[in-house]
């Protein structure tokens, strides 16, 4: 099983940045592809964006993209989601994930969870 902590969040103003790091340990992620997730108060967590486990492939809703980018470091064992141009809407708790299925955006496809880091954009 793989440990995952996020951290980066904070609050930041419209039109602003902030990069979420995943950090991971009990084992490499190399092997995975990684996904980001958001659940706002009161709705449902969704799907951000994967990673394929070379990193040479990724997938965005269409909510973020253009704005936001996955990475992955496989030799810290970290995943990054660099947030750019946020927006009021993007406020939510932002988690990261494993799972052996690429190019998938369903939660229950994805197995290992962090606890989350809090995103707050004021506008």
């Amino acid at each position: 099983q793989v440990q995952l902590v996020e951290s980066g969040g904070g609050l930041v103003q419209a039109g602003g940045s902030l990069r979420l790091s995943c950090a991971a340990s009990g084992r490499t992620l190399s092997s995975y592809a990684m996904g980001w997730f958001r659940q706002a108060p009161g709705k449902e967590r969704e799907f951000v964006a994967t990673i394929r486990w070379s990193g040479a492939n990724t997938y965005y809703a269409d909510s973020v993209k253009g704005r936001f980018t996955i990475s992955r470091d496989d030799v810290k064992n970290t995943v990054y989601l660099q947030m750019n141009s946020l927006k009021p809407e993007d406020t939510a708790i932002y988690y990261c994930a494993t799972t052996n299925v690429f190019f998938t955006r369903r939660v229950e496809e994805y197995r290992d969870w962090g606890q989350g880091t809090q995103v707050t954009v004021s506008s």
